[in-house]
C-alpha cells in the first residue's frame, strides 16, 4: 500500500483520535484536581507544556509567527481557548456546578457555531447538519441526564457560560484569522500568553497548596502531554483543515465517551438512556459533518 493510499485512512481517523484524547483531559482533571487547587493545576499543566514544546521548536528551527497582526490573533485565539475554556470549567466545578450541567452548557457549542459560522466565516450550514446538530444536543441531554444533581445557581453557570463562549469564539477566531501557522510555535505562543492568566488567577484567589501523589502526578503529565499537546495539536490541524460546523459536532461525542471512561475507571452508573443518547449523539455527528 502506498502513502497516497494511506492517507485518507489516516485522514479519517483524526477526528475521532482527536475525541478520544480530549475526552480523557476530563478524567485527568478529575483524578488531579483532588490535591491542587483548578488555577493551581492548570498553571503546572501549561508550565510543563511549555518546558516541552519550547526546545522541541527551538530545536526544529520551527518558524515563529510573524507581524504583530498574526501573533495577535493567535494569542487572542489562545486566550479563548486555553485560558477561558478550561477556567471557566473548573471554575464551575470550583463552585459546585455538577459535571453534567457543565458538559450540557459546553456542549451548546456546536449549536453555537453553526449560529455564527455564517456570518464570520461564510459557511453555509445545510439542513442536514441543522438537523444532525439538533439530534446532538438531544443525545448529549440523554448521557448526562442522571449527571445533572442540585447545585445548579446562577453564580455557578457564569463561569460555565464563558467557558462555553470562549471555546466557539476562540474556534471561529482562529478559523478566520489564524488560516496557516506552524503547530509547533504557534502552541507555545498560546500556552504561555495562558499561563499568564492562570498565574495571576491562581495568585489571587488560591494558596498554591499541592500534594504531590503519584496519582497527580499521572493525572497532571496526562492532562499536559495527552490533552495539551497531543488533543489541541489534532484541534489545530481540525480547524485548519475543516469547516468550523465539521469541527465543533465533534463535541457532541465527548459528554458520551467521557462517561464510557468514567464507567470503565471510576465505575460510574451508565444507564440505559445514556447509551441511547450516545447511540443519537453519534447520528448527530454523522448528519452534521455530512459524511
Amino acid at each position: 500500500m502506498n502513502s497516497a493510499s494511506r492517507l485518507p485512512r489516516w485522514a479519517a481517523i483524526i477526528p475521532w483520535l482527536f475525541v478520544l484524547l480530549w475526552s480523557s483531559g476530563f478524567i485527568g482533571s478529575k483524578l488531579g484536581v483532588p490535591y491542587a487547587e483548578p488555577f493551581t493545576f492548570l498553571t503546572f499543566r501549561y508550565i510543563i507544556v511549555l518546558v516541552v514544546l519550547v526546545p522541541i521548536a527551538l530545536l526544529t528551527r520551527a518558524p515563529w509567527p510573524q507581524g504583530k497582526d498574526q501573533i495577535g490573533h493567535l494569542i487572542f485565539a489562545g486566550l479563548l481557548i486555553h485560558a477561558l475554556y478550561l477556567s471557566g470549567c473548573v471554575y464551575a466545578l470550583r463552585l459546585g456546578l455538577p459535571a453534567g450541567i457543565v458538559s450540557l452548557i459546553v456542549s451548546l457549542q456546536p449549536l453555537l457555531t453553526a449560529a455564527f459560522a455564517g456570518m464570520m466565516l461564510g459557511e453555509r450550514v445545510m439542513p442536514r447538519q441543522w438537523g444532525g446538530l439538533a439530534l446532538g444536543f438531544i443525545g448529549t441531554v440523554l448521557v448526562v441526564a442522571h449527571k445533572t444533581g442540585s447545585g445548579l445557581t446562577f453564580i455557578s453557570t457564569v463561569p460555565a457560560l464563558l467557558a462555553l463562549i470562549g471555546i466557539t469564539a476562540g474556534t471561529l477566531w482562529q478559523k478566520r484569522h489564524c488560516p496557516a501557522f506552524d503547530l509547533r510555535t504557534s502552541t507555545v505562543v498560546q500556552y504561555a500568553a495562558s499561563l499568564v492568566v492562570t498565574v495571576i488567577l491562581a495568585l489571587v484567589t488560591e494558596t498554591g497548596e499541592v500534594q504531590w501523589t503519584g496519582q497527580f502526578v499521572f493525572a497532571l503529565l496526562w492532562v499536559a502531554l495527552v490533552l495539551s499537546i497531543g488533543a489541541i495539536s489534532l484541534l489545530n490541524h481540525l480547524i485548519r483543515s475543516g469547516t468550523a460546523v465539521n469541527v465543533a459536532s465533534l463535541f457532541y461525542t465527548v459528554p458520551a465517551v467521557t462517561a464510557l471512561m468514567a464507567w470503565a475507571i471510576f465505575g460510574e452508573t451508565l444507564t440505559g438512556l445514556s447509551l441511547v443518547g450516545m447511540v443519537i449523539a453519534v447520528l448527530g455527528v454523522w448528519l452534521a459533518r455530512g459524511k
